[in-house]
């Protein structure tokens, strides 16, 4: 199902997991600001080209970490480790988003902490240290950046009242040739549809963006659910609708995020483009 930020009362608990995925995501950050542009890949997964460096690892277990010793009874899945640990309040971590970005020396990586509550991100953190950017939203409590441009708390409103035609919207590629064949077809159906499209290479930042207004919607195909945990909180809180295809929740088979009027134009063009 598609999904918008509800109103409700803000827990107390949320605020202290926002609060430590906001302390965490910073830290990580800064470990891997230090080696920047000075790493090795270690591993590939999906192909040659989607790979992990030694930074995503140790930037992982800093998460980690930190994380147990705060909270020993929590459980985690993380994108290199995967799940450990059981308990009511589940970490959804996101070392580094943006890796071959962080590898080229580009700016647009980040570090994405979420927290997870019978099933629901009730809080979320998305550090984008080269931007300068701490991102944070609590369920129910709005989305909020913290920058060095003015490092008072901002409320993030997405935009709203877009056409598609009008709309400068983002998106990203996965790593294997057959689904990049097939992800160019859809780019290039979308293409004339809107303003223009954007790549910044990190889902988490792209959804940060949205809610930040930098740019007015935004679909991929092939996230995992620590790709969008914490970024796609930070979008609904900003007011976006997330979701998949004909209803399905943002996941695997495709995500898309933007102001509710906006998001049925786009989710419908997408839905003639991609099969179920």
């Amino acid at each position: 199902m598609t999904s918008a930020a509800r109103p409700g009362p803000q827990s107390p608990e949320a605020a202290e997991l926002v609060e430590l995925a906001s302390s965490v995501a910073q830290e990580a950050a800064e470990l891997l600001v230090t080696r920047f542009g000075r790493v090795r890949v270690v591993q590939t997964k999906s192909s040659p080209t989607d790979v992990v460096t030694e930074m995503d690892r140790e930037a992982e277990q800093l998460i980690l970490d930190r994380l147990l010793a705060a909270r020993p009874g929590d459980a985690v899945l993380a994108e290199e480790g995967g799940q450990t640990g059981a308990g009511s309040v589940r970490w959804i971590v996101d070392p580094l988003d943006g890796t071959v970005n962080y590898l080229y020396g580009l700016p647009d990586w980040a570090v994405s902490v979420a927290a997870e509550v019978a099933g629901e991100i009730v809080a979320g953190a998305v550090c984008v240290p080269l931007r300068r950017c701490l991102f944070t939203a609590e369920r129910g409590g709005g989305a909020w950046l913290v920058s060095a441009a003015d490092p008072a708390r901002q409320r993030l409103i997405c935009n709203s009242g877009v056409a598609l035609s009008a709309a400068l919207v983002a998106t990203g590629f996965g790593y294997a040739a057959e689904q990049r064949v097939g992800q160019g077809g859809v780019v290039a159906a979308v293409l004339p549809r809107v303003r223009d499209i954007r790549r910044s290479g990190s889902a988490a930042t792209d959804l940060c963006s949205v809610a930040a207004g930098q740019v007015d919607a935004y679909y991929e195909r092939g996230l995992q659910y620590w790709d969008l945990a914490a970024g796609g909180l930070i979008a609904r809180e900003a007011g976006a609708v997330t979701g998949g295809l004909h209803g399905q929740p943002a996941g695997t088979h495709l995500a898309i995020a933007a102001a509710a009027g906006l998001f049925a134009e786009l989710h419908d063009l997408l839905a003639g483009q991609i099969a179920r």
